[in-house]
């Protein structure tokens, strides 16, 4: 029977979840379990120990998860080294049924299947749902090897009681989707607390041309505007970062390259649909050349160049201005080299914003391109939050972390 998640839990929405199955009776119920996580709203990737193969087939999985299931160590895709790229990927883990054997090999720190492997190159909580012979389950070597996982921080869902497929009434039945379920979720609520938020972040200076190989710019790097996508993407948020910049690849991270004013405002009106949250980190220029030239200005051939520039307008008011992006929670960010609370609440109310950050760039140690930052984080409600000086990271997350009440009511 299929299993009704009715609310879908919000924790679990937009979670990357790893599926691992080993090699027990109560495989084939995890196919339904599968089924019910992607219709949470999660995406789901499965790999399974060989002898799992044996009571249900990866093609089952494939069906309802819509991706291809791992089931060695050596298969190649979508990594040479899968088990890495598992671990790396998945915000949660959840291994069921976990056989008696698999409980052993994880206590011992066993690496030897897709499975195991998997768990140790693993950054995330995980979730393991026993399931054996009751025989099995009372002995003594099995409950330790599980008070040795709980005490590394594994979550342990107890099986049930009932009719087991050996014949015999006891404990070690699956726990029911429900228990299973509470678990994945009181998991998540510990480390994602922005799972099922949308946030779009953006960064880097905009390009606006001269010519086809020139251009006006400013001197961002975009890492901060990197930093607080990175880091709401670890806290569980849906994050789609518009960027003029280019950076290293992050899972959860979806990126949309622009180069202009004109092409980020688009993007915007875009991706802020159904939007939470919008992180405006990105330089916007505030001037472009009021006629690009379509051919190579050439030195040879102009002795002087004079640019006529005009103003850009200003993306974060027009997107204020929108009432369909009434519901998006705008934090703006003002670049000063003085007076850091008159102009960032005068930058605020004018562009519409519900806070900002302001920074100095006077300061050598925080400027543009470096790794670290500081400055203060100003509401609209005029509370204000000191932002001491941290690396460009460790901001993002203090930022989020003021951030969160506002986005909860």
């Amino acid at each position: 029977m299929p299993i009704d998640l009715t609310p879908v839990p919000e924790e679990l929405r937009g979670l990357r979840i790893a599926l691992l199955v080993t090699g027990g009776v109560a495989a084939y119920k995890v196919v339904d379990l599968a089924s019910a996580l992607v219709q949470s709203g999660s995406e789901v990737r499965v790999a399974m120990t060989p002898s799992a193969t044996r009571f249900v087939g990866p093609p089952s999985f494939e069906g309802v998860t819509g991706r291809a299931v791992q089931t060695g160590l050596w298969s190649g895709a979508p990594s040479p080294e899968p088990h890495v790229f598992l671990g790396d990927w998945a915000q949660l883990i959840l291994v069921a049924p976990a056989t008696a054997n698999v409980i052993g090999r994880i206590a011992g720190g066993r690496s030897d299947d897709i499975v195991t492997a998997t768990l140790l190159a693993a950054r995330c909580p995980v979730v393991v749902a026993p399931a054996m012979n009751d025989a099995m389950w009372s002995k003594q070597a099995v409950q330790d090897n599980l008070a040795t996982l709980r005490r590394r921080g594994l979550t342990i869902v107890e099986p049930e009681s009932g009719h087991l497929a050996s014949g015999h009434t006891g404990t070690g039945r699956l726990a029911g989707a429900p228990a299973i379920f509470r678990a994945l979720v009181h998991a998540a609520r510990s480390r994602y607390d922005l799972a099922g938020k949308r946030v779009v972040v953006t960064a880097g200076g905009t390009r606006e041309s001269i010519d086809p190989v020139r251009f006006i710019s400013n001197y961002s790097s975009g890492k901060m505007g990197f930093a607080l996508a990175a880091a709401a993407a670890d806290r569980g948020a849906k994050v789609t970062l518009v960027s003029a910049a280019s950076h290293a690849p992050h899972h959860g991270v979806e990126v949309q390259h622009v180069d202009t004013a004109e092409e980020m405002l688009a993007e915007l009106q875009t991706q802020l649909r159904g939007a939470d949250l919008l992180l405006m980190a990105a330089a916007v220029g505030d001037f472009r050349p009021a006629k690009a030239s379509r051919h190579k200005i050439r030195r040879e051939e102009t002795p002087s160049l004079n640019l006529h520039l005009e103003p850009i307008p200003d993306l974060v008011a027009s997107l204020a201005g929108d009432e369909s992006l009434a519901g998006v929670f705008r934090v703006g960010f003002a670049a000063e080299d003085s007076d850091l609370d008159a102009k960032g609440v005068e930058k605020m109310k004018r562009k519409g914003l519900h806070a900002i950050v302001a920074n100095d760039i006077s300061r050598r140690d925080i400027g543009f391109g470096s790794d670290y930052n500081a400055g203060v984080l100003l509401f609209a409600d005029g509370s204000r939050h000191e932002l001491e000086k941290a690396t460009k990271r460790e901001m993002a997350d203090r930022i989020l972390d003021l951030l969160l009440p506002k986005l909860k009511r």
